[in-house]
């Protein structure tokens, strides 16, 4: 019963859900497909795809660089315009492994070979670019406002300090002039001629 299912019923449904062959073909393509010989290669090459990589994803639609962060079945099926036109840019430089896949998407479409489309994702995810920041408009504004307020608390402390150094200003010449008024009263005494007594006058003789 067991060989009949195999040998008869099997084909059988398969030719019924696969008339074409694609799922065929896709299935036999994925078990000659070498992935490691393709990361060795990817790896010795590593140097010389880089440039020519990032170029292709640069001038990739941003749904690739969706699809190559999150490398889902579903997400590849709604992409598949893209990822296949995707495909096709990197075997023209020459990408390993890409050729292989473009081809055989070709024939059978990108569904039923999500694994083979996947690992050349994961392979391609390493090259594609840090996202550049772009400098904030709010840190030259913040920037502007802390040195006013630098300013505004320069100036208060200047006008707190000014108030109580000016009665010590003040103060100081008066101090100074006290002696010297002690000193002018001192030489004024010394200078004043003693009094002499009037003359007693003498009674007239008779």
């Amino acid at each position: 019963m067991t060989s009949v299912w195999k040998t008869k019923v099997l084909p059988g449904l398969s030719k019924i859900f696969d008339k074409d062959g694609k799922k065929a073909a896709a299935a036999e393509f994925l078990k000659s497909f070498n992935k490691e010989d393709i990361s060795k290669e990817i790896e010795d090459k590593k140097t010389e795809l880089e440039p020519k990589v990032v170029e292709v994803i640069e001038a990739s639609p941003p749904e690739i660089k969706g699809v190559i962060k999150d490398k889902k079945p579903a997400k590849i099926k709604k992409n598949s315009a893209a990822v296949t036109k995707f495909l096709d840019e990197l075997a023209k430089i020459e990408f390993p492994g890409a050729k292989l896949v473009s081809d055989a998407v070709a024939k059978s479409g990108t569904t039923p070979l999500s694994p083979a489309i996947v690992f050349i994702l994961d392979k391609v995810a390493p090259f594609v670019p840090e996202p550049k920041e772009e400098p904030k408009a709010e840190e030259p504004a913040a920037a502007a406002v802390e040195e006013t307020t630098r300013e505004v608390a320069v100036e208060e402390k200047k006008e707190e300090a000014e108030p109580s150094a000016a009665p010590v200003e003040a103060a100081t010449p008066v101090e100074a002039a006290a002696p010297a008024a002690e000193v002018v009263e001192e030489k004024k005494a010394e200078e004043k001629p003693a009094e002499t007594p009037a003359p007693v006058a003498e009674p007239e003789k008779k």
